[in-house]
């Protein structure tokens, strides 16, 4: 999964522009990353500001704590 750090985005849009799946909106003047993110990878290779990161998402078996 890809986030966004909020920090650094300028909303410059250049994210959504290549992005497959149109998982990726500007809002608040910012990007933000939907879950019909694919993980192709093509949002942070053109990020100008480099402030989209890749995240590994540990999901835990239902009743683990």
């Amino acid at each position: 999964m890809y986030v966004v750090n909020q920090e650094k985005c300028t909303g410059c849009g250049t994210c959504t522009d290549v992005c497959p799946t149109e998982a990726i909106q500007i809002e608040s003047g910012k990007a933000v990353i939907t879950w019909e993110c694919m993980d192709c990878g093509a949002c942070p290779r053109v990020c100008p500001e480099g402030a989209i990161k890749k995240q590994d998402v540990v999901l835990a078996a239902p009743g683990a704590q």
